[in-house]
């Protein structure tokens, strides 16, 4: 991972579309920071178009696409991805799987979950599940003491032994039924908000997180960041950054941002 301040301007002149995950990086220690808000209308006002790309749940992702600064929204890990248009007042709502897929996928989900709180007593269902629509969050550190990695392990076997994907973020083992991730429904936001093929956007696009469920985005950006909290996961992601900013969080993603605006 090489130090942000070495990126070329060449490629920061053509980026133009921002994407980013939610927490610790655009957070810090689970607050927004001023700066990383700041950053986001900076880049909106220069004319990119900034789109997080997160494990958070469908209530939430419906605030932010309608009140933040941002084209956008890919949530609960690609099940769906919203879009707010402030000039008519209406949003769209782009899902992975139909309302009855997702109904009975919550029904499998509800039998993996007394399984994994049956098997590693420390684990927590999220605080923030009540709002979701196609996943199974559990808290291993957000709001509970901090799990062991191998009781971080033992959630993710959970999951897979049920035939279900796991993915781990800074703070939570998402865990949902069928075959999409975050790169597989933000190609999808492309196509049906933006009309672009993602896949002739390489030298436009950069993507910036902090943990393993990160790591497709990684490896399918060629311009990928890492906030400086990324090292904590040092080993265990299947694709690192190409860059890496000096300091974590949403303090990373605002230095990530004044860098692309020359600041």
């Amino acid at each position: 991972m090489r130090p942000i301040d070495t990126f070329p301007k060449k490629h920061k002149d053509a980026i133009h579309y921002i994407l980013t995950d939610i927490d610790d990086t655009l957070t810090t220690a689970g607050r927004l920071p001023a700066e990383a808000y700041g950053a986001l209308e900076a880049l909106e006002k220069s004319g990119r178009r900034v789109i997080p790309i997160t494990g958070r749940p469908a209530g939430w992702c419906d605030h932010i696409a309608r009140m933040w600064p941002v084209a956008g929204i890919v949530g609960e890990n690609g099940a769906f991805a919203f879009s707010y248009d402030n000039k008519d007042h209406k949003i769209t709502r782009l899902y992975w799987k139909t309302e009855v897929e997702r109904q009975l996928d919550r029904v499998r989900l509800e039998a993996v979950k007394r399984d994994i709180l049956e098997k590693v007593p420390g684990s927590r269902v999220s605080a923030d599940q009540n709002y979701r629509e196609a996943d199974l969050a559990i808290d291993f550190c957000e709001d509970i003491e901090t799990l062991t990695a191998s009781e971080i392990q033992a959630i993710v076997d959970c999951f897979t032994q049920a035939g279900a994907q796991a993915k781990i973020s800074s703070i939570h083992v998402n865990g949902w039924f069928g075959e999409y991730d975050k790169l597989s429904m933000t190609r999808y936001f492309f196509t049906k908000i933006l009309g672009k093929n993602l896949d002739m956007l390489h030298d436009k696009v950069l993507y910036i997180g902090d943990s393993p469920n990160d790591c497709p985005m990684f490896a399918f950006f060629p311009h990928s960041v890492g906030v400086a909290n990324i090292v904590n996961f040092k080993g265990s992601l299947s694709a690192e950054p190409t860059w890496i900013t000096s300091k974590p969080g949403g303090q990373g993603f605002a230095e990530m941002a004044a860098m692309l605006l020359g600041r």
